[in-house]
C-alpha cells in the first residue's frame, strides 16, 4: 500500500494541478504534465505562442508541436507520455485497482461492494471495513472519499520534509514563518508560540490569495489601459514623425529651389555678358579681316607704281605715303571705352560657407513633460515644480514645497499697468517664456496697443513695453525667445523677440482680422477670424493654406472663435464665445469633440484656453468668474478656480514650464501654484 501511495504522490501527480495525471504528456525535457495543464500554461506565455511550441514550467525548454496550424488547445494531443509513466499509471493509477469490491473482504474470499476509497492505503473499502479502518488510531487521519457516485480519486500533493524525508509537512510555524513536519516541531520549534496545522490556515490563505488575485487583475486591467493608451500615442507619434519628415523635406526643397533660381539668374547674367564680349571680339575679327584686305590692295597698288615707267605716278604715290593717306585708307583700330576685356566667375567661398551655416530649414522643438498633476488644487505661488489640479483652490502668500496632492493658491499678482500707458490696462492673453534662465511673462495689452513683458533682473522686478500700432489680442510662442501676436484692427500678425526686453522683428499683413492664434509647426500657424467665423491655417508669410469652417453651411459651429491653442497631439482647441463651446479640430478640419454642455457645467462666456503637457485642458469663463478643468477628450472634471478663490473676469490662461498657471484678470495677471 505504501509503495502504491508513494508512486502516486511522487511520480503520477501533475505538479501544476496536484492531481493524478489526466491524459499525461511527456515533453522533450522528460517532464510530464496533464495535457490541459501544459496547454493552459503555454497560452499564458507569448514567447511560446510565437515559437509554436509547448513550454515546460520547470526548465523553460520548448517542445515543438507536430501541427502548429491547429488551435493551441490541440497542440498537446499528439505528445505521448513516456512508457514508464504510462506503465506506472496502468499498474498503480486510480484505474489500476478494482474499486468495485472491498479490498479487505476480497482477501478473505468475499465479494463485498466497496463504498469508500482510502487514498493513503490505496484500497477500496466496504461499510464494515471502513468502520474498522477508522477505529485504528494510525488510520484516523487518512484521506477517505465516498464512492457512492462516479468517483475520480483525488490525490493530494504531499510535500515531504527536507530534513525528515519520511514525514509529511503538516504544520506552519508562524514565528519562524516556515512549514515543518511533526518531528521538526518537536525538535526545533518547541519553544515557538504559534505552531498551527496547515489545514487550519488554508481558508485565510485562500481569502488572501483571492484578494491578491483581484488586485492583480485590477492592475492587469490598468496596465492594459496604459498599454492601449501608449500604443495610441505611438501611432500618433509615427504620424507626427512622418508629417515632420514631410515638412523638413518641403523646407529643403524650397531652399533648393531658391538656390536653383539664383543659379539660373547667375547663368543668365553670364550668358548675356559672354554674348556681348564674344560679339565684340567677332566684330574686331571682321574689322581686322577688312583691314588685311585693304592693306593688301594698297601694297599691290604701290607695287604696280614701282613697276611703271611713269615718274609722275611714282612721285604721287610717294606724296600720298608721306602724308599718311595710304595707311588711312585702311580700317582704323577702334578702342572703345567700356568694352569687355575679360569675364571671370569670382566665388566667395567664405561668404558661401557663412550663408550655408546661417541657412535654417527649421528647428526641432521637443516638449518635455513637466508632470503637471491635474489631480491637485491650483495655487498661486512663486516657486513650484508641479501643478496639481485635483484639490480645492485657496489664496495664499508663500509656498516653499509643492505637494502633488496640494491645493491651488493665488500666490502672486503682476500689475500690467506700466509707465507710458494712456488708459487702464487690459491684458487679454499671456505666455510664459524662459529666456536665459529668467521666467518672462509676456501679455498682449488691448487698451494700450502694446505687448508687455515682466521679469526679474538683478533681483529687481522689471518690465518692457512694445507698441504695435494697434490693439493686440492673441499670442503664441514660436521659439524659446520669440512670440507671434495678432493685431486685429490693423490686420497684422507681428513677431516679437523676447530678450527678455521686447524687440519687434516683423509685421505680416493678413487678408482677415485675426484674434486667436497658435503655432502648429515651426512653419505654420492657426488663426481665428470672427468675420467670417473660421480658423485659417497660415504659413509664416500670412498666406492662407486652408480655411476651416466646421458644420453645415446653414449651421456653422463657429460663431466667435476668440482664443486658440494647440494640443500635444497637434490638434487645435477653439474657445468660441458665440456658441458657448470648446471645439477640438484636426488641422484637416475634422471635429474631434465639441464641449457644449448644459446645466452647472455649461459655459456662459468662454475666453482663454490652454492645454497641458499631459493633455488636460484649462478654460476660463469670463462671465462666471471661473477656470474649468477638462480632460483631453473634452469631459468636464471640475471648476479649478472660482470667484471664491479671487478669480474675477478671467481672460487669457497658460501653464508655465515650471508648473505654474497664469490667468489674465482685469488689469493684472494672477500666478497660481499648488501647496
Amino acid at each position: 500500500m505504501a509503495t502504491s501511495q508513494k508512486l502516486t504522490e511522487h511520480f503520477l501527480t501533475c505538479t501544476i494541478c496536484t492531481e493524478v495525471f489526466d491524459k499525461p504528456c511527456t515533453l522533450v525535457c522528460n517532464h510530464t504534465f496533464c495535457r490541459k495543464c501544459v496547454v493552459s500554461y503555454t497560452k499564458t506565455r507569448p514567447e511560446a505562442i510565437s515559437a509554436k511550441s509547448l513550454l515546460c514550467p520547470f526548465c523553460r525548454k520548448m517542445t515543438k508541436v507536430s501541427a502548429p496550424e491547429r488551435p493551441v488547445e490541440e497542440w498537446a494531443d499528439d505528445v505521448k507520455p513516456s512508457f514508464v509513466i504510462q506503465g506506472l499509471l496502468d499498474s498503480f493509477g486510480p484505474g489500476s485497482k478494482d474499486t468495485t469490491h472491498c479490498s479487505y473482504c476480497k482477501e478473505e474470499g468475499e465479494t463485498t461492494p466497496a463504498t469508500s476509497w482510502c487514498s493513503v492505503c490505496d484500497d477500496a473499502l466496504c461499510e464494515r471495513c471502513i468502520r474498522v479502518h477508522r477505529r485504528i488510531p494510525s488510520f484516523r487521519h487518512h484521506d477517505v472519499v465516498d464512492m457512492s457516485g462516479e468517483t475520480k480519486v483525488r490525490v493530494k500533493r504531499k510535500v515531504m520534509c527536507k530534513i525528515h524525508k519520511d514525514e509529511n509537512i503538516k504544520y506552519i510555524c508562524k514565528d519562524c514563518k516556515t512549514a515543518v513536519c511533526q518531528t521538526c516541531c518537536t525538535i526545533y520549534h518547541r519553544k515557538c508560540d504559534l505552531v498551527v496545522e496547515i489545514e487550519s490556515e488554508i481558508p485565510a490563505m485562500k481569502t488572501e490569495l483571492r484578494r491578491n488575485k483581484e488586485d492583480l487583475l485590477k492592475k492587469q486591467d490598468e496596465m492594459k489601459t496604459h498599454v492601449k493608451k501608449q500604443t495610441s500615442k505611438v501611432n500618433e507619434e509615427v504620424t507626427l514623425y512622418l508629417q515632420t519628415v514631410s515638412n523638413i523635406k518641403s523646407a529643403s526643397l524650397k531652399a533648393i529651389e531658391m538656390i536653383k533660381v539664383k543659379e539660373q539668374n547667375l547663368l543668365a547674367e553670364l550668358k548675356q555678358m559672354s554674348d556681348r564680349h564674344i560679339g565684340e571680339l567677332k566684330s574686331d575679327i571682321k574689322s581686322g579681316e577688312m583691314s588685311v584686305q585693304m592693306y593688301k590692295q594698297q601694297a599691290e597698288l604701290i607695287d604696280q607704281t614701282l613697276h611703271s615707267e611713269c615718274d609722275m605716278g611714282v612721285y604721287e604715290m610717294y606724296q600720298r605715303c608721306e602724308a599718311g593717306d595710304v595707311e588711312a585708307v585702311g580700317v582704323a583700330d577702334v578702342k572703345e571705352k567700356g568694352r569687355i576685356a575679360r569675364i571671370m566667375f569670382r566665388q566667395d567661398t567664405d561668404k558661401l560657407s557663412r550663408a550655408l551655416d546661417d541657412l535654417q530649414l527649421g528647428e526641432i522643438d521637443v516638449l518635455y513633460e513637466d508632470v503637471l498633476d491635474l489631480k491637485a488644487i491650483p495655487v498661486l505661488q512663486d516657486t513650484i515644480n508641479v501643478l496639481d489640479l485635483k484639490v480645492t483652490p485657496v489664496l495664499q502668500d508663500t509656498i516653499n514645497v509643492l505637494n502633488l496632492k496640494a491645493t491651488p493658491v493665488i500666490q502672486d499678482t503682476i500689475n500690467t499697468r506700466v509707465a507710458g500707458d494712456t488708459s487702464g490696462a487690459y491684458p487679454t492673453d499671456v505666455k510664459v517664456l524662459v529666456v536665459n534662465g529668467t521666467d518672462t511673462v509676456v501679455v498682449t495689452e488691448y487698451l494700450n496697443n502694446s505687448v508687455k513683458s515682466f521679469f526679474t533682473r538683478n533681483k529687481q522686478p522689471c518690465h518692457s513695453r512694445l507698441s504695435v500700432g494697434g490693439r493686440p489680442w492673441g499670442i503664441t510662442m514660436l521659439k524659446d525667445n520669440q512670440v507671434a501676436v495678432t493685431v486685429q484692427d490693423t490686420r497684422q500678425i507681428v513677431t516679437v523677440q523676447v530678450n527678455p526686453d521686447l524687440v519687434l522683428l516683423s509685421a505680416i499683413t493678413t487678408s482677415k482680422q485675426y484674434r486667436g492664434i497658435t503655432s502648429l509647426t515651426p512653419s505654420t500657424l492657426a488663426a481665428s477670424s470672427i468675420s467670417p467665423p473660421c480658423v485659417d491655417i497660415l504659413d509664416m508669410t500670412g498666406h492662407v493654406l486652408k480655411s476651416i469652417c466646421p458644420g453645415q453651411p446653414s449651421r456653422y459651429m463657429l460663431k466667435n472663435p476668440y482664443f486658440l491653442c494647440t494640443t500635444r497631439t497637434g490638434n487645435i482647441l477653439v474657445c468660441d464665445s458665440g456658441s458657448k463651446s470648446v471645439l477640438c479640430l484636426t488641422p484637416e478640419g475634422d471635429v474631434v469633440f465639441n464641449y457644449s454642455p448644459t446645466g452647472n457645467t455649461s459655459l456662459k462666456y468662454p475666453r482663454g484656453i490652454t492645454s497641458t503637457s499631459t493633455g488636460d485642458i484649462l478654460v476660463t469663463d469670463y462671465s462666471l468668474h471661473r477656470v474649468l478643468h477638462l480632460t483631453e477628450s473634452g469631459q468636464f472634471v471640475r471648476n479649478m478656480l472660482t470667484s471664491q478663490d479671487g478669480v474675477q473676469y478671467p481672460c487669457g490662461v497658460c501653464v508655465g514650464g515650471r508648473g505654474r498657471m497664469y490667468v489674465c484678470m482685469s488689469d493684472e495677471v494672477k500666478v497660481i501654484t499648488c501647496k
